[in-house]
């Protein structure tokens, strides 16, 4: 670590699968408020269109590609830590799905930090989980939790 470029981060983010769907044209639109989208969802439109029309012409609803919140909220984490300046852009970075589980969907990130002392990369990881986690809803997606005794009260019309 002293030798390399920063610290390694690598965490996961568990997503409800049930929470997982495609996009609509009225989703599409709420993700083109954000910039760090732009070239994404540009491309990735095009990318859609053009393989419906030459694959599934006549079945385009059914049987042709389509959007989905959790490939959009992937592609925001990306573009998110791309423009992240505490983030070592040279060094390995990767933001991938790994196999469900029953907690979730868990989204990894492994990245490395710019900076190497402890506390200060501490405090560079809480940052971006803390962005994260608090934006999970804007893209439909729920935080997969165990149900807790605010759940289960909830549940029984209690407060």
């Amino acid at each position: 670590m002293t030798q390399s470029g920063g610290r390694r981060i690598k965490r996961a983010i568990y997503i409800d699968t049930n929470s997982i769907t495609f996009c609509t044209d009225e989703m599409l639109e709420h993700f083109k408020k954000y910039e760090l989208l732009d070239d994404y969802l540009q491309s990735k439109e095009k990318e859609i269109a053009e393989y419906n029309r030459t694959h599934h012409p006549e079945r385009v609803k059914f049987g042709g590609r389509r959007q989905t919140n959790i490939g959009v909220f992937r592609a925001y984490i990306q573009a998110y830590l791309h423009n992240n300046p505490n983030i070592n852009q040279e060094l390995t970075f990767l933001v991938r799905h790994l196999a469900p589980t029953p907690q979730g969907l868990p989204i990894e990130i492994y990245v490395f930090s710019a900076e190497k002392k402890w506390a200060l990369y501490e405090a560079i990881q809480a940052d971006i989980f803390d962005h994260l986690l608090a934006i999970v809803p804007e893209f439909g997606l729920r935080i997969f939790q165990y149900p807790s005794g605010y759940d289960l009260r909830q549940m029984a019309g209690g407060k």
